[in-house]
């Protein structure tokens, strides 16, 4: 277990010295709100998380650093052709055409970082960008556990705040779909048919959020929607915007082009705005990760990117046959991959949330030999190992310690808040909350803590 930053100590002491119950601040959380309805999925570990002014400094610069040069790629390597940039990811034809026909000037700045943090720093496992972001409800925990007379003492006398991500959610909609300030308008937050079925309580929830700020959110799924009269219709009322809980996954579907391709020459031709756009999965891709990590690629960059991009990165290539670059030479990739199979990890592209995962050191050596063959030339990378660290947490038999997970959103102000996720499994891969993870909520210190004297 690493030890403890400062604050984390201090707040573990002054736990400790008071005698409170472990579970404490996680019945204060279930008195408070229907956990079950809420991203934490009815359940939360038993304190919160803090950084430094220096670690969320390098986080929240690092996290801004990354966006920027993804957003440079197709400029960089591909004189600006978006096709070529999707095709290089591993996207199909579909999924080209439809990046085509709706991506705007730049990506959506709204989307999620999911991090392990090692003995050096935070490293990214992938960049979930879009509007299908799971953990934007997560600051509900901060105000559960600030009505705690003992948490509220905690933070104010240590400098710490924390960022409401459904704000930052709402600022960043307004601004890249050009809302004006108090308009009001109708927002189908859209999704495919079946998962709608599944998810819809969810997104109900996830509208009325919305809601408190001015936002009229109606969820429903694509076969609602109507393309007609130069406008999108939900029930005989025309949509200004569709939030888009359907990902480019589901353009590969027999029925995407009934589905789908109404609505999205619709927002091509600028009757409805889309929103997030189609290549927000682009740069979100983990294979756009591996353009960023090849050293083949190193030298567009400056020496403040690559201190940035070395610090946040881990080694990340596409699963290609043929030589690879590895740390300043070159390896044939299969080879290289069956050497360092209980370092590496094998990940489809465009997947989230540890879907398609493939951990090389709980694989078989046959069985891990099969799935990168069969992964060559195909929309997959290699990833390389991060061991992440764990803190210990309060309980009943004393500090108990959970490897953690960090999701840090961003949006248009920067950087926009956390969701932090545990296990008390130190092989486990990164899990959402409805597959065995507990989550919890952060507080940083903005702004340099003065040191007092004595």
């Amino acid at each position: 277990m690493a030890t403890p930053n400062a604050l984390t100590s201090r707040y573990l002491a002054e736990v400790a010295g008071r005698g409170d119950r472990a579970a404490r601040l996680v019945q204060l959380a279930r008195e408070q709100f229907n956990l079950a309805a809420t991203s934490y999925d009815g359940d939360c570990l038993t304190r919160p998380v803090f950084l430094e002014h220096a670690e969320f400094a390098v986080l929240r610069d690092d996290l801004l650093a990354l966006h920027a040069a993804l957003a440079s790629l197709p400029g960089r390597l591909f004189d600006g052709d978006m096709a070529a940039f999707a095709r290089s990811v591993g996207m199909t034809s579909a999924q080209v055409t439809a990046i085509e026909r709706t991506h705007g000037q730049a990506p959506t700045r709204l989307g999620r970082a999911d991090l392990f943090r090692d003995e050096g720093a935070f490293r990214v496992l992938e960049l979930n960008l879009g509007s299908a972001l799971g953990g934007l409800d997560n600051a509900l925990l901060n105000r559960a556990f600030l009505t705690d007379p003992a948490v509220a003492e905690f933070v104010a006398s240590n400098g710490l705040s924390y960022v409401d991500t459904v704000d930052v959610l709402v600022a960043t909609l307004r601004t890249e779909c050009a809302l004006p300030d108090g308009a009001r308008p109708l927002i189908a937050v859209a999704d495919w048919p079946d998962s709608f079925t599944v998810l819809e309580r969810q997104l109900r929830y996830s509208a009325a959020q919305l809601a408190r700020h001015g936002l009229e959110a109606v969820p429903c799924h694509l076969g609602q929607l109507r393309a007609a009269d130069r406008r999108v219709w939900l029930d005989g009322r025309p949509v200004d915007v569709i939030y888009r809980v359907f990902l480019i996954k589901d353009l590969l579907r027999p029925e995407a082009g009934e589905l789908a391709d109404p609505v999205l020459r619709a927002a091509e031709r600028g009757e409805v705005k889309l929103f997030a756009p189609m290549d927000a999965e682009l740069y979100g891709s983990k294979g756009a990760l591996a353009l960023l990590s090849d050293e083949a690629n190193r030298h567009l960059f400056s020496g403040a990117e690559l201190a940035s991009l070395d610090r946040i990165l881990p080694w990340t290539r596409m699963v290609r046959p043929g030589p690879v670059t590895v740390g300043g030479g070159r390896a044939g990739m299969a080879e290289y991959a069956i050497a360092e199979r209980e370092h590496l990890v094998l990940k489809p592209t465009a997947l989230h949330s540890g879907a398609g995962v493939i951990e090389g050191w709980l694989t078989s050596p046959d069985e891990w030999q099969g799935q990168v063959a069969g992964a060559m030339d195909g929309p997959f990378v290699l990833q390389r190992r991060v061991r992440p660290l764990a803190e210990p947490f309060p309980a009943e038999a004393g500090p108990r310690p959970w490897v953690l997970w960090w999701g840090a959103f961003l949006g248009t102000p920067g950087y926009g808040g956390a969701i932090v996720r545990g296990s008390t499994d130190p092989e486990a891969g990164i899990k959402s909350m409805p597959h065995g993870a507990t989550g919890t909520c952060c507080f940083h210190q903005e702004r340099p803590i003065p040191r007092t004297a004595g």
